[in-house]
């Protein structure tokens, strides 16, 4: 969540008057994250997120995304809900772009995660991944493997700004992924950024997911990998294996992974830290003036890089039981 795109009362009271939700109460942006527009919303109806739409989310998907999180609210599973305008539309406009209302999903997200934090996070992974199915739309992952070395081509310099020599490593990093990269794995609807700040836990369990906006289809096991990296590293650069096996072993108390998805687990893991990498590295040097965001450092990622290139197997830990 991030703040480029800020609006005055008369816009707010504007938007609002096509929707029932009443007078607006508070009004306050949100500085975390990188991709769009975020504001807490209070209204006479309730709290909810106002979310304006820039950079990477492109307009003609939105429908996929809002549609997705109506059919999660649908099915049971917990997530912010669009909210429909009185003509029945969950999209509308603010300075003409793209923007939406969703409900607010109450619990807190974690800084530090426990291994009981990464189990519940596995269990609440596997059960979207099956609240997922029958969904009908669908989207490639756009940011998938075979988008990095694309990526990569325009941001070779910055990666030796940000660190002499680390073009040639990355380059190698991405000569590898490519050879490797496991196809024919199960596949459906993933997050794609299941990071500790998208799920929300209450009494210390698992409470519900926020931020759908790179939601695709790619293979089940590819969104454990960003889990992985995401949930199981130290503030000190360390993988921790006993975090690592609570979340695939809560994950598996709802959808058990197969000996290939088990065993892709580590080139997947080592593509999902590329994958974070490129975008942060994209970000670190674009985010616009005066705009209330947090770029990402990528630093942090290129450390989980050469973590996964110097102990390739680490992810392959066996049974998590």
């Amino acid at each position: 969540m991030a703040v480029y795109t800020d609006i005055t009362d008369e816009e707010l009271t504007g938007l609002l008057a096509d929707f029932d939700l009443g007078a607006p109460l508070a009004f306050k942006g949100i500085a975390e994250g990188v991709e769009n527009s975020n504001f807490l919303l209070e209204t006479e109806a309730g709290r909810f997120f106002l979310t304006i739409y820039e950079k990477r989310v492109r307009a003609d998907e939105l429908p996929f995304f809002l549609g997705l999180l109506s059919w999660l609210s649908e099915h049971g599973y917990p997530s912010a809900a669009p909210v429909a305008d009185r003509a029945g539309k969950v999209l509308t406009e603010v300075r003409g772009k793209p923007a939406a209302i969703v409900t607010f999903l109450p619990g807190l997200s974690v800084r530090r995660p426990t291994a009981a934090h990464c189990r519940e996070a596995g269990e609440g992974l596997a059960r979207l991944h099956l609240a997922t199915q029958g969904y009908p739309g669908t989207r490639a992952n756009d940011l998938g493997q075979d988008a990095w070395a694309p990526m990569f081509e325009r941001l070779a310099g910055a990666a030796d700004a940000l660190k002499p020599g680390l073009a040639k490593t990355i380059a190698g990093d991405l000569d590898r992924l490519a050879a490797r990269w496991p196809t024919g794995l199960p596949a459906g609807i993933v997050h794609a950024d299941y990071f500790p700040d998208n799920v929300f836990f209450q009494g210390g369990k698992f409470a519900g997911t926020i931020d759908f906006y790179f939601a695709c289809i790619d293979a089940y096991a590819y969104d454990i990998a960003v889990a992985l990296n995401a949930w199981c590293f130290e503030a000190d650069g360390s993988f921790n294996i006993t975090s690592a096996r609570a979340l695939v072993a809560g994950y598996e108390v709802h959808r058990p992974l197969s000996p290939a998805e088990r065993a892709a687990l580590p080139i997947l893991a080592h593509g999902a830290a590329m994958r974070f990498f490129l975008t942060r590295l994209n970000d670190w040097g674009a985010t616009p003036a005066g705009a209330l965001v947090r770029p990402k450092d990528p630093l942090e990622y290129e450390r989980k890089l050469a973590v996964h290139r110097a102990a390739p197997d680490l992810v392959l830990f066996g049974d998590p039981t």
